[in-house]
This record gives structure tokens, C-alpha cells and sequence, in this order.
């Protein structure tokens, strides 16, 4: 009998390698009969490793099943039976052509789910991966905290922390203190400000109320002087229009005895003249 490691062997180097190599003959060559004979036993060798998969696990117990299927390899590749090419024209393609559309349909879908499903296992994984690093983390922060020399450096801290309370609270006493005392200073000094304000407001009070009846004094007699001006500026006008009256009346008068002078001057020269005969003489 052929144990299943001799099978295994015989599959892989006649069934495997051997196809493999004539691929490449065909595809170097571009021998296109060569090249559609491979394929077809490509797919149906694919068919044969699916269907294998499950019947080693169920009926590896059969007596001669190892050598059933190396006899299997050797009618696929045999090119005097020719299986693989017999097994894909009668079975193989009239199957996936009558269901070749449901195929395209589900290999589709699955496209789609498998891009969502990554997806989602990539952001599970990231999420996992940064949690079990926190815990790692966690814990060795834990287990440093747990140590004697990390607890020893804590009580050095801790009494750093509380020497540097305490001189901030000595601190903050000198600063209540000062606060204090000046605040009492300025409250002296508005309290003294105050005191001079309102003894200068009484010295003040008494005159203030002087200028006030003054003022108001002055406010009463004010219409009455308003009505002495006017009058002694209409006297004054009225004396002023005289003046020059009697000033005017004056000039005339002297104009006309100037005038009446002169015209009687010139009738007595005319009269003293007496006519003279230029010629005669």
C-alpha cells in the first residue's frame, strides 16, 4: 500500500510541478492549443484540491484511497485519456456556465462585505492593541509605584510638598500682614483728609454766604441801574444834538455876514473910481 507522505509526493511533482512547467512552454511559445489545454486542467486540478480537502479528512480510513488518487493525477495529465480536458467539457463548463451570473452576483457581494469586514477588523485590532498597551503600561506604572525605592522618593516628595506649604502660608501671612498695616495707613490718611476737607468747608461757609448776598445784591440793583444809564445816555444825547445846533446856526450866521461884507467891499470900489480919458491925456 502507498502511505499518504508517497502520495503527497507523487501529487506534488506530477500533479504540480510538471503542469507548471508546460504552462510556461505554452505561454513562451503562444502555442494557443497547448495554452487552452493547461488552463483546463488548471481548473479542474482546482476542483480536484477542493474536493481532496475534505475526503482526506473523512475518507482517509478507506483502503486504497492513496493510490485512488494518485491514479486520478495520472488520468488528468495522461495525454492518451485526456481526463482533465473530458472532465471540463462534460461537467466543468455547462456548470459554470448555467450559474455563472449567481457566481459574478456572490463574488461581488462578498467584494463589498470583505472590504467593510477589513475595515472593521483593522479598527478591532488598533483598538485592541492600544488597550492591551495602556494595561501594559498601567501595570508597570503600578508595579514601579509598589517599589521601595519609588515609595521612598514619593515620602521625599511629599515633604518637599509640605515644607513648600508651609513657606507658602509663612508667605502669605507676611503678605496679610503688610496688607494690613497699609491698609490701616490709608485709612488714617482719608480719615485725616476728611477731618482738613470739612474744617476748610466751615472756614469757607461764612464767606461763601457773603458772596451769595452779594451776588444777590447786585442782581436786584440791576434793572434800576440798567434805567440810570439809559436816562443819563439820552441826557447826554440831547446835550451832544444841542451843541452842535447852536455850532451849526453860528457857522451859517458868520457865512452870511462874510458874504454881505464882501458884495458891499466891491460897490464901494466900484463907486470911488472915477472914469479917466486914457487918450485925451
Amino acid at each position: 500500500m502507498i502511505s499518504s507522505l508517497f502520495s503527497r509526493l507523487i501529487i506534488l511533482f506530477l500533479g504540480t510541478l510538471y503542469p507548471a512547467y508546460a504552462s510556461y512552454k505554452a505561454v513562451r511559445t503562444k502555442n494557443v492549443k497547448e495554452y487552452v489545454k493547461w488552463m483546463m486542467y488548471w481548473i479542474v486540478f482546482a476542483f480536484f484540491t477542493c474536493i481532496e480537502t475534505f475526503t482526506d479528512i473523512f475518507l482517509s480510513w478507506f483502503p486504497f484511497y492513496y493510490e485512488v488518487k494518485v491514479v486520478i493525477v495520472f488520468w488528468l495529465l495522461s495525454p492518451a485519456t485526456k481526463g482533465s480536458s473530458t472532465l471540463y467539457r462534460k461537467f466543468v463548463h455547462p456548470m459554470l456556465t448555467r450559474r455563472e451570473q449567481d457566481i459574478d452576483e456572490y463574488l461581488n457581494q462578498a467584494r463589498e462585505r470583505g472590504y467593510s469586514a477589513v475595515l472593521q477588523l483593522g479598527s478591532k485590532g488598533v483598538n485592541y492593541a492600544t488597550n492591551v498597551i495602556m494595561q501594559t503600561a498601567i501595570k508597570t506604572i503600578t508595579m514601579v509605584a509598589a517599589s521601595p525605592e519609588a515609595r521612598g522618593i514619593q515620602t521625599s516628595q511629599s515633604a518637599n510638598e509640605l515644607s513648600r506649604d508651609h513657606d507658602m502660608l509663612d508667605a502669605n501671612d507676611i503678605i496679610l500682614q503688610r496688607s494690613n498695616s497699609l491698609n490701616f495707613a490709608e485709612s488714617s490718611y482719608s480719615a485725616e483728609r476728611r477731618m482738613i476737607i470739612t474744617e476748610m468747608m466751615e472756614e469757607e461757609e461764612p464767606q461763601l454766604h457773603q458772596d451769595y448776598d452779594a451776588g444777590a445784591a447786585r442782581l436786584r440793583d440791576m434793572p434800576a441801574r440798567k434805567t440810570k444809564t439809559t436816562r443819563a445816555t439820552t441826557q447826554a444825547a440831547a446835550g451832544r444834538r444841542a451843541t452842535r445846533g447852536a455850532s451849526k446856526s453860528k457857522q451859517n450866521e458868520l457865512q452870511a455876514g462874510e458874504y454881505a461884507g464882501g458884495i458891499r467891499s466891491r460897490r464901494k470900489l466900484r463907486e470911488s473910481t472915477p472914469y479917466v480919458d486914457v487918450v485925451g491925456d
